[in-house]
């Protein structure tokens, strides 16, 4: 697994972490130590996320030095030490602890989608409600700024996030303005604030120590969701909903976004969540914009593409009580990095 990580996942990503799960794999003593956590919580994803925390907390120090000189060797025989003197450390952030990805280029998707879900209802403010992402960074998609390989641009031009996205295919992107937002309310079983010092942390430890542009993109925008942290609700997903729904005023449009979420609910409980829309919709209209794999977001239509196909469909539903309107509006790769435009704006 670790030479797999190594050599498929790392090579060409992280040099750093290239090295260092190579150099866990050709060690007998480190992989006896990270049996001691728990199998599921084994991969080099998990280890190599507490090691990288305990650098960062001053609690490992070499490899903390080594990480920031991005010295391979260095880094992997410091690793190994880490690891066989601090086991029950590593051990206890693993089991702790999820590895989260927090990857910007959905907010490229999210902006147009959520302006354009507004513009067809005639809302002049919506209420964001994010779905499945565990540090509400994409409720701040208003508050960020966008341009495409078009030369198109969205959001605000002078935010301190600024993100990128290559634009596939001769549609533009629609370039109407996100409304007002009103309220901003995540969900999930355990979202993270990100003005908690150890929980920031961890989700800096989450990516590899040499990728400094996404670690600096990271920290912009938790700088910026720490200004207006969101209200974040605990619990599953599917029954702390109607709780969402309540905090967004009467007059705003709820918006549900999920990116990438769905995957990890049982079917049932995506027919669920559906139910739940439609439950809200009874006495106003709801919105919900999703990018998910193809054919797992219910009632959003494939546009017959195969599934587990390489890209994802941006879905939007509208529900106004007994009325559903699912669109596909588009499609998109590499969480939202590449994005083709379908809808007729």
């Amino acid at each position: 697994m670790y030479r797999h990580f190594a050599e498929v996942d790392a090579a060409g990503t992280s040099p750093l972490y290239e090295r260092v799960a190579l150099a866990l794999s050709e060690s007998e003593e480190a992989l006896r130590a990270i049996e001691a956590a728990p199998a599921r919580k084994r991969h080099p994803t998990v280890i190599l996320a507490a090691l990288h925390d305990l650098a960062l907390a001053g609690r490992a120090q070499a490899l903390a030095a080594a990480y920031a000189a991005a010295d391979g060797d260095a880094a992997a025989g410091a690793a190994i030490d880490t690891l066989l003197h601090m086991t029950d450390s590593v051990v206890a952030i693993a089991v702790r602890r999820r590895t989260r990805t927090n990857e910007t280029g959905r907010c490229a998707v999210l902006y147009p989608a959520v302006a354009e879900a507004a513009s067809r209802v005639g809302a002049d403010s919506v209420g964001l409600i994010n779905v499945g992402c565990p540090a509400g960074l994409n409720l701040h998609v208003d508050r960020v700024g966008i341009t495409y390989s078009n030369g198109q641009s969205l959001g605000d031009p002078s935010s301190p996030v600024q993100l990128t996205s290559s634009v596939v295919g001769d549609r533009p992107i629609p370039t109407r303005a996100m409304p007002e937002v009103v309220a901003r309310v995540g969900v999930g079983l355990d979202p993270v604030d990100v003005t908690d010092a150890d929980e920031a942390r961890w989700l800096r430890a989450c990516l590899p120590p040499d990728q400094r542009e996404r670690i600096a993109r990271l920290q912009a925008e938790m700088a910026l969701a720490a200004t207006a942290p969101p209200l974040l609700l605990h619990g599953d997903a599917v029954e702390v909903l109607p709780d969402a729904f309540a905090r967004v005023p009467a007059d705003a449009l709820p918006v549900v976004t999920t990116t990438w979420a769905l995957s990890h609910f049982p079917l049932e409980s995506r027919l669920r969540f559906l139910h739940r829309l439609d439950e809200a919709a009874a006495g106003r209209a709801v919105a919900w914009v999703s990018a998910e794999g193809v054919g797992v977001a219910p009632s959003i239509p494939t546009l017959g593409d195969r599934r587990a196909s390489g890209h994802s469909i941006i879905g939007l539903a509208l529900l106004d009580r007994s009325a559903l309107r699912a669109e596909a509006i588009g499609r998109c790769w590499s969480r939202g990095r590449l994005l083709a435009w379908l809808a007729d704006s």
